[in-house]
């Protein structure tokens, strides 16, 4: 073990909001170490063959010079770039991202963080290796790896390697000639059971809303071009076209001072479960669809699975399958992040297992930020998305280097 002084900052996590919240430091001069994986979760947490939910041009990661966005990558890619009426495959984002890595964020360690304790000077961090230092402040940006959402009816089958979660499994092609059922009315659930069905699966959707919900195409390859009467009554956002999406995407920062019960109902609802646009054609017609049934009772029986499900009209129908898989969402729960130390963990005051946070994205333990999904709870649905970067982004380096000073 070694100890290597006292630093400024460090950034943990090297996804989206990582690489973006480090871009902005790196461009306010301020002293930095940023640690982690370029584009994990994207990496090892996205099946292969997905494409982004957001549009083209709500999919860069933002910089402080705005010359590294995806569609910068595109051209340096040799690519003509696409717009809002080609989604952007998840391929072709991991590979932006790690340029964008390579350019705005060159100096990234990718090794991992193993614990955050606090002390007088500030913090102490604990990589891997077992070297420690001091850092005056660090900013989190551990994305969804801590926190997906797995039903507790659902534990057993899970420790019996019947049931997981969407964010475990890369390659659903191992599901091949298996019945599968997918529990969730969302894009991760939607398109799961697009891919499963075209891996050779047989994918039976259960969800509770009565009706699966699609987006709307966009009217034209860029916002632009819509008709101005269009623009001025439905304007156009990152987030989606109409005024309240517009408010979301544009006043996170209003967000922050709504009821505490009011936040967290519009994080949850505010484009809640749907399917994307170009996803209606992989899914309708193409499998089993059980809206409006519930899940009830589970059962195990000679490596199958057998669900109870309760019926809209009341009654419960039987699904045998082989597998569940639940693509069910992530909940933030601050327990769940084991590299935070008791002492600390204890210090952080909550909304509900989230982070409470001041308008820097500074938590109740001065000096340590939240960005990205953790951040959601303070800020709203404009953190779900890669489009968020920028608002937390120069946000928490304008913080960072003014508490330097």
């Amino acid at each position: 073990m070694s100890a290597a002084g006292t630093i400024p900052v460090a950034v943990i996590g090297a996804g989206p909001y990582g690489l973006a919240t480090a871009a902005h430091l790196r461009d306010c001069q301020v002293p930095l170490r940023v640690f982690g994986r370029p584009m994990e979760s994207w990496r090892d947490r996205m099946p292969t063959g997905m494409y982004l939910k957001s549009t083209p041009s709500a999919s860069s990661i933002a910089d402080p010079t705005a010359q590294h966005r995806l569609d910068d990558f595109r051209l340096f890619d040799g690519r003509i770039t696409g717009g809002d009426l080609y989604p952007v495959p998840i391929g072709e984002f991991i590979r932006y991202g790690l340029w964008f890595q390579e350019r705005c964020v060159p100096a990234l360690e990718q090794t991992t963080v193993r614990r955050i304790d606090t002390v007088r000077a500030g913090f102490r961090v604990t990589l891997a290796d077992g070297e420690e230092f001091t850092s005056r402040q660090v900013v989190l940006a551990t994305g969804l790896g801590a926190f997906p959402h797995l039903p507790r009816e659902l534990t057993s089958l899970a420790e019996a390697g019947l049931a997981s979660h969407s964010s475990e499994h890369r390659d659903l092609a191992r599901f091949a000639g298996q019945r599968v059922a997918v529990l969730g009315a969302g894009q991760s659930a939607l398109e799961s059971a697009a891919l499963l069905h075209e891996a050779g699966a047989e994918p039976t959707v259960v969800a509770r809303a009565d009706t699966l919900l699609f987006g709307t195409p966009p009217e034209s390859d860029r916002s632009t071009d819509r008709a101005l009467t269009v623009r001025l009554t439905k304007p156009g956002s990152p987030l989606g076209p109409g005024w309240s999406l517009f408010a979301f995407s544009r006043a996170p920062v209003v967000f922050r001072h709504l009821p505490d019960r009011t936040r967290l109902h519009l994080v949850r609802t505010v484009l809640g479960p749907s399917g994307a646009w170009w996803l209606r054609d992989r899914v309708e017609g193409r499998f089993r669809l059980l809206t409006g049934h519930r899940l009830g009772s589970v059962q195990e029986s000679a490596g199958q699975v057998r669900l109870a499900l309760q019926r809209p009209g009341g009654g419960t129908e039987l699904l045998d399958a082989d597998h569940v898989l639940a693509a069910t969402g992530y909940r933030v729960d601050l327990d769940r992040l084991g590299l935070l130390g008791p002492d600390l963990r204890r210090g952080l005051r909550r909304i509900e297992g989230a982070p409470r946070l001041d308008d820097s994205f500074q938590s109740s333990v001065p000096g340590l930020y939240f960005t990205g999904l953790a951040s959601a709870a303070t800020f709203g649905p404009l953190m779900r998305f890669v489009c968020g970067t920028g608002f937390a982004a120069r946000r928490i380096s304008a913080a960072v280097a003014e508490a330097g000073r």
